[in-house]
């Protein structure tokens, strides 16, 4: 049976959900000032958890770049080659999951657990919406060579 398709599929770009994402959980924190939480060394988690997802996402990037490819998420039908090596050799999406890192760490300076519940949320959308997409037409791009990845390298790092 062929997998349903949505009109979100590659529209909404990372970066800008990224944003968004946040924006929420602000006004989340802001709104459920209860659910507000103590965190020990707040400032140490919530910087070392953001910096962590920076790296994370530039080391992909910095991937994708070496390998003279398209690191556009809305079009990976342009992708001119599979990029496995370096940080995709632990993820197949550094990108996201530096994206969710940044997230926890802005989680952690809110010290909120309305706001923290935006993250899973985040995850499964760019699940849904971005990554099963890509991996269609990698999978169509790539025939031999991405199962193949898709068999040794997880999705997530978890």
């Amino acid at each position: 049976m062929p997998e349903k398709r949505s009109g979100l599929e590659l529209k909404v770009p990372p970066l800008a959900l990224v944003v968004i994402v946040a924006a929420l959980m602000w006004a989340a924190s802001y709104a459920a000032p209860a659910l507000d939480f103590a965190l020990p060394a707040k400032s140490l988690w919530s910087w070392g958890l953001a910096l962590a997802g920076a790296a994370v996402c530039l080391a992909g990037v910095v991937s994708f770049r070496r390998a003279k490819t398209t690191v556009d998420p809305t079009k990976p039908g342009s992708t001119s080659s599979l990029v496995v090596a370096g940080i995709y050799n632990y993820t197949r999406n550094p990108m996201y999951v530096g994206f969710v890192l940044i997230l926890l760490g802005w989680g952690a300076l809110l010290s909120n657990l309305a706001a923290l519940a935006f993250v899973p949320g985040f995850a499964a959308y760019i699940n849904r919406f971005q990554i099963r997409p890509e991996e269609r037409i990698l999978s169509a791009l790539f025939p031999r060579e991405y199962p193949a990845y898709r068999a040794k390298v997880r999705r997530w790092i978890f």
